[in-house]
């Protein structure tokens, strides 16, 4: 009797749920095999710890309370009174910068494979939207704890956007609430946080894993591979399963060595210390416009910088339309050095940044 229900139950599933058409097309897809697909992880890794944030983010927000008054303490509370909290806490902010190094590796791979080519297009710029959003993330979860640094990089990072031609002014009042850092401001930054960035980004996830499903894995120009492709499941899936459970290793011995810090409580009316600079991913930008003169010419300085930066945030989105050798499936050198240049600028920034 017990063995009958559950082939019922089994076979009523398989016929309003078509698991084993999904794990026929998984097996039909193919992975190249090629001196470059130790790349292809990386994909994996960011949507893996993109899980470990919305899981050890839900357990927080389980404690947390978004105001001036209480958010600081609830912190607190999470670190020191919760069981295991201080571990969580850890996790979910190690875990973030995880994600954003794992997407930008990601997204440098995609661009010099020229994997954007067609018909991948819209895959790649579902990438790039990921990638802002997943940035948004990092800016608006900064100011949560509502410690010192928190505080005045926030200040700083708010700050940026006013000097944008036209509509500077609006963003810096949308995301500050106000003219100034306060509860409102820190409102916004939970709701964008918790609900509409989390929304986002798993619309964007799900077109952009279901295109990756339909188009496959594509193979890097000219490049031969060196046995034959592989099978996306089993083999490459469960290769795909042994990085997450090394990248799983890796994050909580980091998050349990170096445990994720806090400062002093944010004042309002306490200077700002010295030495207080935005995230590692935006440390190009805070740089450029540390060296950048306030005037260029008739121009403001800090706004040619967000002008140029907005820019080539658009241009990175546009580039399988606007490379024209990728759509023939010729390698183009003019934009690879060119990536290459920015690449090499922004890592420079980030040093300066760091040693200034």
């Amino acid at each position: 009797m017990y063995k009958r229900t559950i082939y019922i139950t089994r076979e009523w599933m398989r016929n309003r749920m078509p698991v084993d058409a999904f794990i026929e097309h998984l097996k039909s897809k193919k992975v190249p095999m090629h001196r470059h697909s130790i790349w292809y992880y990386f994909g994996g890794l960011t949507l893996f710890f993109f899980i470990v944030q919305l899981v050890t983010g839900i357990l927080l927000m389980f404690y947390y309370r978004p105001t001036p008054e209480h958010a600081y303490q609830s912190i607190l509370f999470i670190m020191n009174e919760v069981s295991y909290g201080w571990v969580i806490r850890s996790i979910h902010s190690w875990a973030a910068n995880f994600m954003i190094a794992t997407l930008f590796i990601h997204l440098i791979t995609v661009f010099f494979m020229q994997a954007y080519r067609p018909p991948r297009e819209m895959m790649w710029v579902s990438g790039v939207i990921l990638l802002g959003l997943v940035l948004g993330f990092g800016f608006t979860g900064y100011l949560l704890p509502w410690d010192e640094i928190a505080f005045y990089a926030t200040q700083i990072g708010t700050e940026i956007p006013r000097t944008i031609p036209v509509v500077g002014d609006s963003i810096m009042m949308l995301l500050r609430g106000g003219r100034e850092i306060g509860a409102s401001t820190l409102t916004r930054m939970y709701a964008l946080h918790v609900v509409v960035l989390p929304l986002a980004t798993l619309l964007f996830v799900g077109i952009h894993l279901f295109l990756n499903q339909y188009y496959g894995v594509s193979k890097p120009i000219k490049v031969k591979s060196v046995r034959e492709p592989i099978q996306f499941y089993p083999n490459f899936m469960l290769r795909d399963f042994r990085m997450w459970l090394v990248a799983l290793l890796i994050l909580l011995s980091i998050a349990m060595i170096f445990p994720w810090g806090l400062s002093e409580e944010a004042d309002v009316l306490k200077p700002a210390p010295e030495g207080i600079k935005p995230e590692w991913y935006f440390l190009p930008l805070y740089q450029t416009l540390k060296i950048v003169p306030s005037r260029l010419w008739l121009f403001d300085g800090e706004a040619i910088v967000n002008v140029i930066f907005l820019t080539g945030g658009l241009l990175l989105i546009l580039l399988p339309f606007i490379d024209g050798k990728s759509r023939k499936n010729e390698s183009n050198k003019l934009v690879k050095v060119a990536g290459a240049i920015v690449l090499i600028y922004l890592i420079l920034m980030m040093i300066f940044a760091y040693i200034d």
